[in-house]
């Protein structure tokens, strides 16, 4: 199975640096890279507060679903990559808020630093196919 990768408006060209896809669609799924608070509007770095960096993350991570044709009631699993486990609690009160129940699976890491000024990437997985609940 051949995979097709996705342009994001603005997004893409921002990260346009860096040797990855944003997304890529194959076959039902489509996988959306690490997300970074990157601004939807002017693809530089949103800096800020924790909550700030997560509302801009999830906003990118939404870019690109829509770039797909996808909702966040396709994804299926999240990964949040995150500077400091100590805001747990602030990033689950943006995302709680992003998405509803059933909530995605989903995986926290805490890492150790990125080479930009930011806290936070959130990346998913999204099932495009047929409901089968």
């Amino acid at each position: 199975m051949s995979s097709i990768p996705v342009s994001v408006p603005v997004l893409s060209e921002a990260l346009g640096f860096a040797p990855l896809s944003l997304a890529r669609r194959a076959g039902d799924w489509l996988y959306v890279s690490g997300m970074p608070p990157f601004s939807t509007e002017t693809g530089k770095i949103v800096l800020g507060d924790i909550r700030t960096q997560t509302e801009a993350c999830l906003a990118a991570l939404d870019a690109c679903l829509t770039a797909a044709g996808a909702t966040r009631d396709h994804v299926v699993n999240t990964r949040i990559y995150c500077a400091n486990s100590a805001w747990f609690g602030a990033i689950n009160e943006i995302y709680g808020a992003f998405f509803h129940a059933p909530y995605p699976t989903r995986t926290f890491v805490p890492v150790a630093s990125w080479p930009a000024e930011f806290d936070l990437e959130i990346d998913c997985v999204a099932y495009l196919g047929n409901d089968q609940s």
